[in-house]
């Protein structure tokens, strides 16, 4: 494991003209908070809320989120820098996730992993020149058994073959799911 260098040189971000979070996304959040035991609990259901309504999760917004849930900044941003599928900055429209995990790998993960890169000219956590997809890898997308798996937003495509992979990218579908989303999650209307 590489440990990350300090800059003590640079200045700290200015992240002042960052959105606050408006109050609609404010109480999303604490729609979340009769289900957990303290509000520090909500910390990866807040966090989602805020990567979807504005992309990412910012530097102020992680402050925004601490002062919400009553926690130090600091437990904000270790969360943060742990899950792999939060974006600190902003992300494409869409992004894929290839699962890398051993299963997926025996049935061609890597070659997936290349197609990709080779077909939308980025590497892993780059964002494509026009904005439309970002790329990652994760572990495991829990689902062995339908390797190498590949995920679009939240459309789960199986059994992906490198040949498959422009296709795939061409259908302007390919990230449309087709069963309802949670009424929990997504219960509380608003302006974002």
């Amino acid at each position: 494991m590489a440990w990350r260098a300090i800059d003590r040189q640079t200045p700290a971000r200015d992240d002042s003209d960052q959105p606050l979070l408006s109050e609609a996304v404010k109480e999303k959040i604490r729609a979340f908070f009769p289900r957990y035991p303290t509000k520090r609990a909500a910390l990866l259901p807040a966090l989602h809320i805020v990567q979807e309504t504005y992309g990412h999760v910012s530097h102020r917004a992680m402050r925004d989120v601490a002062e919400l849930l009553e926690i130090p900044p600091s437990q904000v941003l270790d969360t943060i820098s742990f899950y792999t599928h939060y974006w600190t900055k902003p992300r494409g429209k869409k992004t894929i996730v290839v699962c890398r995990s051993l299963s997926c790998q025996l049935m061609g993960a890597d070659e997936v992993i290349d197609s990709v890169r080779k077909h939308l000219g980025v590497e892993e956590h780059e964002t494509t020149a026009d904005g439309e997809y970002s790329f990652v890898t994760e572990e495991c997308l829990g689902t062995c058994e339908h390797g190498a798996c590949m995920l679009i937003n939240e459309k789960l495509h199986k059994r992906v073959k490198p040949e498959d992979v422009p296709k795939i990218l061409a259908d302007p579908n390919n990230a449309r799911i087709d069963v309802p989303r949670s009424e929990l999650y997504d219960g509380v209307k608003g302006e974002a």
